[in-house]
Formats: structure tokens, sequence, C-alpha cells
């Protein structure tokens, strides 16, 4: 278990490094300008340089990442029903990505800042759950299938 665990964790803080790191750059690509924006004005801002503001990014990025990463294990809950697993795991996940949007100013410190932000990762889960759900149960679907021609 505990080899699972730091393998995860081990993934998601790649992950979640690699993922807002790509995000940068498409941030940098949709501004076009020349520049390359490694994390928002009023981070740097905060922190008073941009080194400063990019390695607490990338940290938290990092805990991101490892937070999703750990919070999967909710799907091995074999006794809890999927909307049970849905419900907690979107909880977590929810309190952990607004927590740190937050606090590295990707989203406006305003109560519509926080719904905006939480309507489009609200709209991005849901899109992710769905799809999820229809690769597992077309899965499910071809293993039941051998199952039957093996009868």
């Amino acid at each position: 278990m505990k080899k699972e665990i730091l393998k995860r964790v081990g993934i998601g803080v790649l992950g979640g490094i690699v993922i807002s790191y790509l995000i940068t750059i498409g941030i940098s690509m949709v501004v076009w300008d020349g520049n390359y924006y490694p994390c928002v004005p009023t981070l740097v801002d905060r922190f008073g340089t941009e080194i400063v503001a990019v390695v607490v990014q990338t940290i938290l990025s990092a805990v991101l990442g490892a937070g999703f990463a750990l919070s999967s294990f909710i799907w091995q809950q074999d006794s809890w029903s999927l909307l049970k697993q849905t419900g907690i795991y979107f909880l977590v996940v929810t309190i952990l990505m607004m927590t740190i949007a937050y606090f590295l100013e990707w989203m406006e410190h305003s109560i519509f800042g926080f719904i905006r932000y939480f309507a489009i990762f609200f709209v991005i889960f849901v899109i992710v759950w769905i799809s999820q759900y229809l690769m597992w149960k077309k899965r499910i679907g071809r293993i039941n299938d051998k199952l039957h021609e093996e009868k």
C-alpha cells in the first residue's frame, strides 16, 4: 500500500507541475505578444519577484497534483455507491482546487470571480467524469462479452 501511495504521489506531483507549465504556455500563446507568462502578475506583486512567485506556484501545483492523485483512492472504495464516490471525490478536489487557485491568484478575489472559476472547474469535472464513465462502461461491456463468449 505504501508503495502505491508513493507511486501515485510521485505521478501526481509531476503531473501537477507539467499541467501547470503547459497552461502557462497556453496562456502566453493566447496573449501572443512575444512574452512568456509563467504566472499571473498579481502573484508576482504579492511575492515581490517573479522567481519566488514561480517557485510557489510550482510547489502548489505539485501539491495539487498529489492531492488529485491521492484522491483517486476514493474510486477504489467498492462498498460505496458511484454517487457517494463521486460526491466525496468532487468535494475533496473542489476544496483543494479552489483553495490553491485562490492562493495563486488564478481567480479574481471576489464572489463573481469565485463563482466563475468554480463554474469552469465544474464544467471540466463533468466532462471528464462523463468521458471516464463512458470509457469504463465500454471496457466492462467488452469484458462481459468475452465472458459470455467463453460460456
